[in-house]
């Protein structure tokens, strides 16, 4: 049962998250072979000012052993 989490700077549109959950939707569903029901997408917008406190260090310094595509950037 995977449960994506998309952390995004704001500014796009419903229809943008909306494809965005379709797509990372398929993706989930082709790479992990499992039915679309068993996948649920949520999108969190961060903005630009709290994404080093909010998502970079927590989630990619903090947990760098799971991560799986490191960013190329580095805003500390």
């Amino acid at each position: 049962m995977p449960h994506i989490i998309v952390k995004l700077y704001p500014g796009r549109s419903e229809e943008q998250k909306a494809r965005i959950a379709e797509e990372v939707t398929k993706a989930m569903m082709a790479a992990a072979n499992c039915a679309e029901k068993s996948v649920s997408v949520s999108i969190e917008d961060v903005a630009p000012e709290d994404w080093a406190e909010k998502v970079y260090k927590p989630d990619i310094v903090g947990k760098a052993n799971l991560i799986y595509k490191k960013p190329g950037y580095d805003p500390l």
